[in-house]
């Protein structure tokens, strides 16, 4: 059996922390979460080891390049550091640093695993076997013990049975497919999954996505699979197969 990965992410916001650490954790990475550079260098000093670190900038106490600093002359670890919008200073002396790479904030978590996947395979760490397929041309797509037929426009459950669906859920759930890991807000759904007008107060799309969710969910009233992200949207993130 194929040994995990082992990513440490040390991040002062919980929602981005644990939202990474979920999102990471279904592609069979193993997670430790770390909310600052002292609850960070716990983890280290422990028995755990680990491949990589994604590592904030900003934190409050020690922030994310002071740590960079030292962990580039104390240890041999791959660091991909995040960094707000508006930043390009930071990135270009974290890159000098040491960091093998940065992302920018919000995360877009499909570009996050692609960024993490490289770097493990730049250091030896990972196969080149995990990259993520691409979905574009199939004609089929299977999550969470589910099939959508794309060509056929049908969703069959995990009884192997047809579930029911409107042209607009069908069109939503596509779209959801195809953006895989990356957060949505209302006017994007809106926009790429309907072909009428809208009102930008419109909240139909809310009412949609928990008609989706009662079809697909174990339990809706605690998604696994549409999830809502806090004052950002809602992002698609099942388990595979």
């Amino acid at each position: 059996m194929k040994q995990q990965s082992h990513i440490l992410i040390c991040d002062d916001e919980t929602d981005l922390r644990e939202m990474v650490g979920k999102y990471l954790s279904k592609r069979e990475f193993k997670v430790t979460l770390a909310d600052s550079g002292q609850a960070l260098d716990q983890h280290l000093a422990s028995d755990m080891k680990f491949d990589l670190i994604l590592l904030d900038i900003n934190m409050p106490g020690e922030d994310g390049l002071s740590i960079l600093r030292r962990l580039c002359i104390e240890r041999d670890i791959a660091i991909i550091m995040l960094t707000a919008a508006g930043e390009p200073i930071d990135k270009v002396i974290g890159l000098e640093m040491g960091a093998d790479d940065y992302l920018g904030k919000p995360v877009d978590l499909r570009e996050l695993e692609a960024r993490v996947k490289s770097v493990l395979r730049r250091a030896g760490k990972t196969e080149a076997t995990l990259d993520a397929v691409n979905i574009d041309n199939a004609s089929s797509v299977r999550f969470s013990g589910m099939e959508l037929d794309l060509s056929s426009t049908k969703l069959f459950g995990r009884d192997g049975q047809e579930i029911s669906l409107t042209a607009m859920e069908f069109n939503l759930l596509k779209l959801f497919v195809k953006s895989r890991g990356r957060v949505l807000n209302r006017d994007q759904l809106m926009e790429m999954a309907s072909d009428r007008e809208w009102d930008p107060y419109d909240r139909s799309i809310d009412i949609r996505i928990l008609r989706l969710r009662r079809k697909l969910e174990v339990n809706p009233t605690k998604p696994e699979i549409i999830r809502t992200v806090r004052g950002l949207g809602y992002i698609f993130d099942p388990a595979d197969g």
